[in-house]
């Protein structure tokens, strides 16, 4: 499924690169190659309904996301299931700090909207995390 560019977008969900990034960033545009953005309407889009797995071994990050399927239901038997891979994103270290900055502003958004609710902030040295709830 491929995005329609004259859709408009959620509040809040920015989609534009640039507008995203931070200013000391822009400092160095010069230095910088600028890229144009080109849909593939032929790219597959991959359903995940939890992620299985995450790691990084000091070059790349490692996301497993899968999907559950529900096995046959019988009566007074307890709901069983099975889950299975369906994506492995490999990401270098620049790419994961950049989807990193892109959760931060999607948590942002989603506790600006009230979808989210910040949890209390606990007193003690790292009271600058913010937990959601």
């Amino acid at each position: 499924m491929a995005l329609d560019p004259t859709m408009p977008r959620p509040s809040g969900l920015s989609t534009d690169l640039a507008a995203n990034e931070p200013t000391a960033a822009k400092a160095d545009e010069t230095t910088r190659a600028a890229f144009r953005y080109i849909d593939r309407p032929e790219c597959a889009e991959t359903f995940a309904d939890s992620i299985t797995g995450i790691s990084f071994d000091g070059q790349t990050l490692r996301l497993e996301f899968s999907v559950s399927r529900m096995d046959e239901t019988k009566p007074k038997t307890p709901l069983t299931g099975r889950r299975y891979p369906a994506c492995r994103l490999v990401l270098p270290p620049a790419a994961a700090v950049d989807l990193m900055r892109k959760m931060q502003q999607i948590t942002a958004a989603l506790v600006q909207s009230g979808y989210l609710k910040p949890a209390p902030r606990a007193a003690g040295p790292n009271s600058d995390d913010k937990p959601l709830t």
